[in-house]
């Protein structure tokens, strides 16, 4: 019998192989989704200028198949890899289905979450039958390019961090059959974080397990070891740094710190992911939500736009004081001296004011962007309207004569603007009959990890009025993804720009020359703003992010149109201020 050929690359007893020589991964997290495409080179060069020999990225599954059957361009993996590759770099690929990494609904689609509910990331065939069929379009982008095949592609992912959530051995044992079943043969592998419960929950015979952690390395590796005596020790998940929620103050951690850390974890003779290595931005209001509370069950967090993560290296793609303390410590562990760094991205080179004075009612964008206008036997949740990001109107009629009594939106998510016969009014005020109800709710992002992972967007538990459910409730939703077609942003209705208020606001931008830039919007309160039909992404006066990173080749030399759609001004004196100008100047600090 003729021996079989030497694997391109393998996990062993001791460790990992390639091309049978014992090699340690030193990796970095770069999400393609959260940096432009013509950026991806600049990016993947500084993380090998960093001393890194990998990259990892998760796929978001929502974001490629907004609708069932309907998929954009999962292709973009691909492209990715090869960038990769041609960087000089190994790729690993962790598919999800569910990803967390503070996406909406951890990268669930919210077709399927609104149809299983609590049967999400179980054996249940109503969840698994999307899954294989999305696997079965996705993962040809993966299988052609593993290592064994000649690709970059060295491990896949199965699921992630699984026994943070839950016990289902037979879903891992499904899942981890289906990507062999789709062509996957390179090695697959779990992470989770270092705890016996979710190692347990999380891991599965015969496939590698992994830790996640951003300290103390010797005892997480003692919890690994415990239950995989032999192996590779490996981070897939160093936290060198954090994200950051609406209303908070940002997360900083000290680069020497960190760094320490890094050098304790090496040390150990593991492999290493770091977590970010670059984190990027979450463009087209994709960024996800937590819920406060050690069951992850409390008050409700929306995360910013920004995944800068305090990275070593920053949203804009620039190099910080943590990127040089790493590289010094990986160059103590790599088999080569790191490359000089890529030549830096192009910048705006000076700041340039734009005039928003072109508008359109939040009402009237609804109405002729939006999806259709339907009754409903009492309120729809976002899924119910096919709503994945955006805004959706309610309306209601409180029948009378009657006294004022309690007008409550139990379960209510997200942010509420309540009118009653054209009064704003907060939820829980005496409201007589009969009265005209108006409610405006704007998602603010799907919980991404947890136990209120997938759970319903909008007005969940109805519309009460004292006891008394309203029913007849008429809905129509404003989806982000409306604003893709610019022919039909075009068409609006413009007219001069008030004061203030909600809708759409359009005004031109004149660059002399393209560059990384980053936006600023004096006196807005919350919404959305495109350059040229791309989405940038969410702004909020509530802090801590003050601008919108704009990358470069979004920009055109010469006339540029800006889009914002205020969904709440602020309140107060500052209002009046509002939108005279938007400014467009090199980006922050790094």
């Amino acid at each position: 019998m003729n021996a079989s050929p030497t694997p391109a690359f393998a996990v062993t007893d001791a460790g990992f192989e390639l091309a049978g020589r014992p090699v340690r991964l030193l990796s970095g997290a770069l999400h393609y989704f959260r940096v432009h495409e013509e950026q991806w080179p600049h990016r993947l060069g500084m993380l090998r200028a960093m001393g890194l020999n990998c990259v990892e990225t998760y796929v978001p599954w929502n974001l490629h198949e907004p609708s069932p059957g309907r998929y954009r361009d999962p292709e973009a993996l691909g492209r990715f890899l090869d960038a990769a590759r041609a960087a000089g770099l190994w790729a690993i690929v962790r598919p999800g289905p569910y990803i967390c990494a503070e996406w909406e609904n951890g990268g669930l689609p919210h077709w399927l979450t609104g149809a299983v509910g609590g049967r999400l990331r179980t054996r249940d065939p109503e969840y698994l039958e999307p899954v294989r069929r999305w696997f079965a379009r996705l993962l040809p982008q993966v299988v052609q390019r593993q290592a064994d095949r000649g690709g970059p592609v060295l491990m896949v992912q199965v699921e992630n961090e699984y026994g943070s959530y839950g016990s289902d051995a037979a879903y891992l044992r499904r899942l981890a059959a289906l990507l062999r079943e789709s062509g996957v043969t390179v090695p697959l592998f779990t992470s989770d974080g270092p705890e016996d419960h979710m190692l347990t929950g999380g891991s599965l015979p015969g496939v590698l397990a992994t830790v996640n952690f951003g300290s103390d390395a010797a005892g997480a590796f003692a919890a690994l070891r415990r239950h995989r005596p032999t192996g590779p020790l490996m981070c897939m998940e160093f936290w060198c740094g954090w994200f950051a929620h609406w209303g908070d103050r940002p997360v900083v951690r000290d680069a020497g710190d960190a760094a320490a850390e890094l050098r304790a974890l090496l040390e150990q003779g593991a492999s290493v992911n770091l977590y970010m290595a670059h984190g990027g931005t979450s463009f087209g209001g994709w960024a996800g939500a937590n819920r406060t509370g050690d069951l992850h069950d409390g008050a409700f967090q929306p995360t910013v736009t920004s995944y800068d993560y305090d990275a070593p290296i920053d949203e804009a793609g620039r190099p910080t004081e943590k990127f040089w303390r790493f590289r010094e410590v990986l160059a103590e562990f790599a088999e080569t001296p790191p490359p000089a760094l890529p030549a830096p991205p192009p910048v705006l080179p000076a700041p340039v004011t734009a005039t928003l004075d072109s508008w359109v009612p939040l009402d009237e964008v609804t109405d002729l962007l939006g999806g259709p206008e339907r009754v409903f036997g009492s309120a729809p949740t976002f899924e119910e309207l096919d709503v994945d990001r955006g805004v959706v109107r309610y309306r209601a009629r409180v029948p009378g004569p009657r006294p004022p009594l309690p007008l409550t939106l139990p379960g209510a998510r997200d942010v509420i603007r309540l009118f009653a016969d054209g009064v704003p009014v907060e939820p829980g005020t005496d409201v007589p009959g009969p009265a005209e109800i108006e409610i405006w709710v704007e998602s603010l992002g799907r919980v991404n990890y947890g136990p209120r992972l997938g759970e319903p967007k909008g007005l969940t538990g109805g519309i009460l009025h004292e006891r008394q459910y309203l029913h007849g409730v008429t809905a129509r939703g404003l989806r982000l993804d409306a604003f893709d077609n610019a022919e039909a942003v075009a068409g609006l209705p413009y007219r001069p720009a008030p004061a203030a208020g909600t809708g759409l606001y359009r005004g031109v931008l004149d660059v002399p020359a393209t560059g990384d830039a980053a936006l600023v919007l004096p006196g807005a309160g919350r919404g959305f703003a495109w350059l040229n039909g791309f989405c940038l992404g969410r702004y909020w006066s509530a802090g801590p992010q003050t601008s919108l990173h704009v990358p470069g080749p979004v920009l055109r030399a010469g006339r540029n149109e800006l889009w914002v759609l205020e969904t709440e001004s602020p309140d107060g004196g500052a209002a009046p201020s509002r939108f005279r100008e938007a400014v467009l100047g090199p980006p922050r600090p790094a």
